[in-house]
């Protein structure tokens, strides 16, 4: 293999890596098809269906059994990712608090400092939104480090010290501490992805649910046939939309940058 061919190789790897979750949500969905129709022709095959039927008599409560435990698996699936969206979405909402409390601070200090202040302000927040879409591919980007490191020390500098006061100073430089800490937050969350083994554990428990309510109803073709396609029409639709939104900053329910540049709408450097 010669090095294009290596290079190219590591790039499908790294996109593969960064869309992982909508593979998996393909997956899941085409895996619990096949499984429903792999049932169906089990019961109906000539070589199989007599040998099933010999399995008759499984009580229909005994689905309730299964049925909660992939139930339960697929909720706390569910809250994660959700959990995790709720989490990037509240600190970019924090962020940009930050950012508004940031810029009302600036207008105590002295023209000139001012002006600096809201530039660097304004600078970090376009920065911030311009991370986006790194973001979305689980990267971050030194720009913004930069930029919040440039504010923290025209902020902490004694020129600010003597022009807004000791109070005022500290306040601000909370402010700036608050935006790192919340950007922090979201390039964390940016790095969320699927966990195979989770979700190897919850198709393990689909399968096996799927399969006791072809036992159940193994007397009764078109019984079976109706449950199976009810089961899997709950499952792999719910289990796709809960897998697609693996990154918070990704769609179809990528977390917005809006509130950043609305925090500095205001100003102007």
């Amino acid at each position: 293999m010669d090095e294009q061919q290596s290079d190219i190789l590591l790039h499908l790897t790294a996109d593969w890596s960064m869309y992982d979750h909508y593979g998996y949500a393909g997956l899941a969905v085409a895996g619990t098809c096949l499984a429903a129709a792999l049932v169906q022709r089990g019961l109906h095959h000539p070589r199989t269906g007599p040998w099933l039927g010999t399995l008759s008599g499984v009580a229909p409560p005994f689905i309730n059994v299964i049925s909660v435990l992939f139930g339960l698996t697929l909720a706390f699936l569910a809250n994660d990712t959700w959990s995790a969206r709720d989490r990037a979405a509240n600190a970019v909402f924090k962020e940009a608090d930050a950012l508004r409390s940031l810029a009302a601070l600036s207008g105590t200090l002295a023209p000139p400092l001012r002006q600096q202040v809201q530039t660097a302000t304004v600078a970090y927040a376009q920065a911030s939104a311009s991370e986006w879409p790194l973001l979305a591919q689980r990267r971050s980007s030194t720009s913004v480090a930069q930029h919040a490191d440039a504010l923290l020390t025209l902020l902490a500098s004694p020129t600010t010290a003597a022009s807004a006061g000791a109070v005022v100073q500290k306040l601000m430089l909370d402010q700036v501490m608050s935006t790192r800490d919340q950007r922090d937050v979201r390039a964390g969350l940016s790095q969320t992805h699927v966990n195979p083994l989770k979700w190897l554990a919850m198709g393990f428990l689909g399968l096996v649910t799927l399969l006791s309510i072809a036992v159940v109803h193994v007397t009764q073709p078109r019984a079976a046939l109706v449950a199976v396609l009810l089961f899997a029409l709950a499952a792999a639709p719910t289990a796709a939309i809960v897998l697609v939104q693996g990154n918070p900053f990704q769609s179809p329910t990528a977390v917005s940058p809006a509130p950043l540049l609305a925090a500095v709408a205001g100003l102007h450097p």
